[in-house]
């Protein structure tokens, strides 16, 4: 399959409308051709790529994110109540999982026909609107995660009031109410549209709304990713330089528990950037080429590929969720080995008799 881009020299802004695709719209392109002037440069380059690929990646998030995040929402709603502020944040991060990747089953049928979308508008909509929805919510309860962490790592005393489940509740709703808000005109933006009589479901938008859209998406990247994130690095900062002086820290935790609790840092920190910085970067100099009318149609087709790999890798985020879980904190394996006997044989899991289990830790440092 080749994209052309016969707009791609238009100047102003005839070039941005006729830029913008659903993803592997080619036959858009290609009708798009039949309106340009002959001797208008096109650029062309393959995108077969994306139905093998796409669907492979979606299907493998799909078969991991379902049973690790239902996994860690069965642990937690089997936890003794009321839940600690940790759980309220990762039940709700959970959550967000789960809402994309019930969605996956969708993308993986679409590219799968060769990019073709038979579910109608509504779902188009509603598809588009869970991605965004999961990766930004997902962002910001990382966000209250790393705030609570750092108040209880460098202000342990100080925030205890602050570090209240109210708080956590008032935090996760505050989160849920900021990224419907700002994810609310995707429902706009998305929609099919027919190609050569195929329906199609824009990934961003048409190319009437391309400048609106455009400017909305820079929006987007600076409030639901630059500035969290700022947040997400300050903080952790802070923790680190905290762990790392001598004196009453290091009596508090030790050297061991000190060095642990940096080793998870800088793997949280680590994770974050493989999943969210990526995306962000290709995204926008992909939409910055389109909306400045670049003339290189390799540097174009460089930018698209860069873009549609990295889109599919950001939901990786939805399976490292509940993994990070796990492996920081060893607790939570014995948990789940005991729930998955108890479910067995019928018995209690060991220690559990006059016990109340202890909170669900989220992949962070504990105290």
């Amino acid at each position: 399959m080749m994209l052309c881009c016969p707009f791609c020299f238009l100047p102003g802004k005839a070039q941005a409308e006729a830029a913008v695709l659903p993803e592997g719209a080619s036959q858009e392109m290609e009708t798009l051709d039949t309106n340009a002037s002959r001797d208008q440069q096109v650029c062309k380059f393959s995108e077969d790529y994306k139905q093998i690929y796409l669907s492979l990646t979606y299907s493998v998030i799909l078969i991991l994110g379902l049973p690790l995040n239902g996994t860690v929402l069965w642990l937690s709603w089997r936890q003794t109540k009321p839940w600690s502020c940790a759980t309220i944040y990762l039940v709700n991060l959970m959550v967000a999982d789960l809402l994309y990747v019930l969605t996956l089953p969708f993308l993986i049928i679409t590219y799968s026909l060769g990019d073709r979308w038979p579910f109608g508008e509504l779902l188009c909509r509603l598809v588009r609107f869970l991605f965004y929805t999961n990766l930004y919510g997902s962002i910001l309860l990382l966000t209250c995660i790393s705030a609570h962490r750092f108040l209880g790592v460098c202000h342990p005393l100080r925030s205890l009031p602050y570090r209240s489940r109210r708080h956590a509740l008032l935090g996760t709703a505050t989160t849920w109410a900021l990224v419907v808000l700002q994810l609310l005109p995707t429902l706009f933006f998305s929609h099919t549209d027919y190609i050569d009589g195929q329906m199609v479901c824009y990934d961003m938008t048409g190319p009437e709304n391309f400048d609106q859209f455009f400017a909305y998406g820079m929006v987007l990247t600076l409030s639901g990713f630059a500035l969290p994130s700022l947040v997400i690095l300050v903080c952790y900062s802070l923790m680190v330089r905290s762990l790392i002086k001598p004196g009453e820290t290091l009596r508090r935790t030790g050297n061991t528990a000190r060095a642990k609790s940096i080793r998870t840092i800088l793997l949280v920190c680590g994770l974050f950037t493989l999943c969210f910085v990526p995306f962000h970067i290709t995204r926008s100099f992909y939409l910055t080429l389109r909306f400045l009318s670049s003339q290189d149609c390799q540097l174009l087709m460089v930018a698209s590929m860069a873009y549609k790999i990295w889109r599919p890798l950001v939901s990786m985020s939805s399976c490292l969720n509940p993994v990070l879980y796990f492996l920081s904190v060893g607790n939570n394996r014995v948990r789940l080995f005991q729930e998955l006997r108890h479910n067995k044989v019928g018995e209690q899991p060991a220690g559990a008799k006059g016990e109340k289990p202890r909170g669900g830790q989220i992949w962070v440092l504990t105290r």
